[in-house]
């Protein structure tokens, strides 16, 4: 494995995510970043869009072309619990499907949602922590 074996852990701390969480891919297709998954992967357990019990984070993809950016965050809400957190996995600028900041900016507090934090998560990818403000947990 050489360099490559401590990536993955790594990786995944940039999420705070670890041991025992459950976290819900959402988007996923063959433009995501794999490495990605599959660092959340052996942090934590990754299920699909099938799961259909509580998640204590969502890892969703999307791209400028995926639809509409609230309803999908409404929806990503649904098996979200209480303090959960969901990873807005976004096109890093020049790339195709790029999602602009003030887009993200506006549907997250329509959605009921704020950001806290962006991420370098892969070569072509960008993460934003979306989660519920602290009011409303």
């Amino acid at each position: 494995m050489g360099s490559q074996e401590g990536a993955a852990p790594r990786l995944a701390s940039k999420f705070g995510l670890g041991e025992g969480l459950i976290v819900q891919e959402l988007g996923f297709d063959v433009d995501c970043d794999k490495s990605v998954s599959d660092a959340i992967a052996a942090a934590a357990e990754l299920v699909d869009e099938a799961f259909d019990d509580v998640v204590d984070a969502v890892l969703l993809w999307w791209r400028a072309d995926d639809g509409d950016l609230v309803d999908t965050l409404v929806d990503a809400l649904g098996p979200l619990a209480d303090n959960g957190v969901i990873w807005l996995m976004t096109p890093k600028p020049g790339r195709s499907g790029h999602v602009e900041p003030e887009d993200i900016a506006d549907a997250a507090p329509t959605a009921g949602l704020q950001s806290t934090s962006n991420i370098n998560a892969a070569p072509d990818w960008q993460g934003t922590r979306l989660v519920a403000p602290k009011s409303r947990r």
